[in-house]
């Protein structure tokens, strides 16, 4: 019980961010990711707009090369997360 209290914004049991925590600078990378995430055109876990600053709230994204504040794999099976990308109104279900 005291493992999960102070894992408040991580996923369950997985060390990853919680899905309405996931937001801000991101790296795409290839290997070592810190969360794998499904781009689907429905049902998503976050709905996610690309920004070019002000990443601040759940669901908005600035894509970057270098200094991330996480590391996104995309991957067509098993994600950690859903997302679709978005115009208007970024966030998590």
């Amino acid at each position: 019980m005291v493992i999960l209290a102070t894992m408040a914004g991580m996923a369950w049991g997985k060390g990853i961010p919680g899905k309405c925590d996931l937001y801000g600078r991101i790296q795409f990378v290839q290997a070592f990711p810190d969360v794998k995430v499904q781009v689907v055109k429905a049902f998503p876990d976050i709905k996610v707009q690309k920004v070019a600053a002000f990443p601040d709230k759940p669901g908005k994204w600035e894509i970057v090369d270098s200094l991330p504040d996480w590391k996104v794999q995309i991957v067509d099976s098993f994600p950690d997360y859903k997302i679709q990308w978005v115009d208007a109104f970024p966030g998590c279900e």
